[in-house]
């Protein structure tokens, strides 16, 4: 279908942005080179924005581990090249498993590269452990890629037994900028699901936000030119209605923050070390992007309730 190829092209666009704003020293990863080649340097205002959400997610990732130790699960939904299984091993995070999943086109070419890449494939060993490849699946001791459709939600509970997800260990779901494709009765089909199987989970959700003024219905339509009709697009309203997703579903609570205030909330030193890479010329250009992105968290059990941004 023409829609999901549109979609599925947002993964190449998200991972070119992450490895610019490597390179240019926004935060340090190793592997993103191994999957992604660099192309054009991105303007100032998006090198900050990927820096803000991927240390939103990684402060609120971290947060848990901290909580749960190494039996914890981790599920990314529409994971795409995402190299955050990598980069919780440098941190020396090491949790009981690692689950990605995203359409068989694009966990193809993730097997593919990390088959062909010493520095990714070493790290995936484990002593007397074995690495199982397919044309679109892969699976380690604690870490697994496997391609499938997220609207079937079936297919979804087949992909993580065979990667060996278990119900009992504390869970935690990612999702950036993924749910908005999926139409809303199919999400809240997922999210109900997981509500029902998973006594102690905890959901990070990057997305768009505050879709109804006029800087988000340019966005909004620069997304559909490129064939990308935002399907789940009525929970991205408000943070009130990308909390009311989770709540909604079944999920004990749910918090929300836009970008302004995440970013307000990274370390201050950092934000000044980053902010000194490049010169910004429109601030203002910076906040609107930011007051139209927004982490969104949930949790099943109260194991985790009390995580939040700040």
């Amino acid at each position: 279908m023409e829609v999901d190829e549109a979609v599925q092209a947002t993964n190449d666009d998200a991972s070119e942005c992450k490895r610019c704003a490597v390179q240019l020293g926004y935060w340090e990863d190793r592997y993103i080179h191994h999957l992604v080649r660099g192309r054009e340097r991105k303007a100032p205002e998006i090198n900050r924005g990927y820096f803000a959400r991927i240390k939103g997610v990684e402060m609120l990732l971290t947060k848990v581990l901290k909580k749960t130790g190494r039996n914890c699960q981790i599920i990314n939904l529409g994971a795409g090249f995402d190299t955050t299984y990598w980069r919780l091993k440098d941190m020396g995070y090491n949790v009981v498993n690692f689950t990605e999943l995203d359409f068989p086109s694009v966990t193809s070419k993730k097997c593919f590269y990390i088959k062909r890449n010493k520095a990714l494939l070493d790290e995936i060993y484990v002593e007397d452990g074995e690495v199982r490849l397919s044309a679109t699946d892969l699976h380690a001791s604690n870490y697994h890629v496997v391609g499938v459709d997220l609207r079937n939600l079936i297919e979804v509970q087949q992909k993580l037994s065979q990667s060996e997800i278990t119900f009992d260990v504390p869970t935690v779901f990612i999702a950036e900028c993924v749910l908005v494709y999926i139409e809303t009765a199919l999400v809240n089909q997922l999210l109900s699901w997981i509500v029902s199987a998973f006594p102690t989970a905890f959901f990070i959700n990057y997305e768009q936000v505050n879709m109804g003024d006029k800087f988000g219905e340019v966005m909004l339509n620069n997304l559909r030119a490129r064939g990308c009709p935002l399907a789940g697009a009525d929970a991205c309203h408000s943070l009130d209605t990308q909390m009311h997703r989770f709540t909604g579903t079944g999920w004990d609570g749910s918090r929300a923050w836009d970008m302004v205030e995440v970013y307000s909330t990274i370390p201050a030193s950092e934000r000044q070390r980053i902010e000194q890479l490049e010169f910004l010329d429109e601030q203002e250009l910076l906040t609107q992007l930011f007051q139209h992105y927004c982490i969104s968290t949930a949790w099943r059990g109260q194991l985790l309730s009390e995580i939040g941004i700040s």
